[in-house]
């Protein structure tokens, strides 16, 4: 009888440390990064990943774009480990503000790549079970690089850097999670001359995508994203609508016009592979 209670406790604490895994974390400014140089004129060189994307992002016939991990040459994974590398050198605290923001973008999303490349063939990056914790979920907790003396995992580059620094929910268009319900990993690194217009390609594609947001029987259903950081969105079903309606184009911005709360929410983890 003791065992069977013992056990019986472990299940139920397990299942609610797994559900703190899972939840999204919240903005957490990391001070540290907080600092910027506004007259740097020192400027990352993206180009290599650029030329990555080019090669190996391609849109499929769902409209989802999508990473042809299997194609990725020796070379290549070669090049995009040296990006990587010289990114960390980049004395990013005398970046500008500018240059900052496509900095820990492109690193966010180089890692992210490295990472399926690294564990390929996977189902889905969420069995990359590597952040600390006996019940951690995905690779998101791990340290995976040190930049000016400080240990950095991609949860720290999302939501201790990007979102509270920036404080722009369109920051969740331009990471990618290497997954289906994710916003599009565009085929172009971001840069601070594209920076606005990378933001805002990626707004429209997403919430214009069944993914993003769908009316099904009248009924709104969004992607989780909503629901995960609904406070990045106006912290309400209202501001995630008035959010979605600034990009909606066509049947979707008219359906909108008579919603006023959202239904459900879904989001696909499926590997964002070149189908078979």
């Amino acid at each position: 009888m003791l065992f069977r209670r013992l056990f019986l406790a472990f299940v139920v604490l397990a299942s609610i440390m797994n559900g703190s895994a899972l939840a999204a974390p919240k903005a957490d400014l990391w001070e540290r990064w907080a600092a910027q140089d506004p007259e740097s004129d020192i400027v990352p060189d993206h180009a290599v990943w650029d030329a990555f994307l080019s090669r190996y992002v391609r849109t499929g016939a769902d409209g989802i774009a999508r990473v042809i991990y299997g194609a990725v040459t020796e070379a290549d994974r070669a090049a995009l480990r040296s990006y990587v590398s010289t990114l960390v050198a980049t004395p990013v605290s005398r970046l500008s503000r500018r240059e900052q923001l496509p900095f820990w973008v492109n690193l966010y999303n180089a890692l992210t790549v490295g990472l399926i490349l690294e564990h390929y063939p996977v189902a889905s990056i969420r069995d990359i079970d590597i952040s600390p914790g006996f019940f951690a979920d995905g690779p998101w907790g791990k340290t995976l690089v040190a930049i000016e003396g400080e240990d950095i995992s991609l949860d720290d580059i999302e939501h201790r850097i990007l979102r509270p620094v920036w404080r722009d929910p369109r920051i969740h268009y331009a990471v990618n999670c290497a997954s289906l319900g994710c916003p599009d990993l565009q085929a172009k690194a971001m840069t601070s001359a594209n920076a606005e217009l990378f933001l805002e390609d990626g707004a429209t594609a997403y919430i214009n995508h069944p993914r993003g947001a769908r009316i099904e029987g009248g009924k709104l259903i969004v992607s989780s994203i909503y629901d995960w950081f609904e406070e990045d969105f106006g912290d309400s079903d209202a501001g995630v609508i008035a959010h979605l309606k600034r990009y909606a184009k066509d049947d979707l911005a008219m359906a909108l016009e008579s919603v006023t709360r959202i239904s459900d929410d879904a989001y696909d983890w499926r590997l964002n592979d070149v189908s078979e």
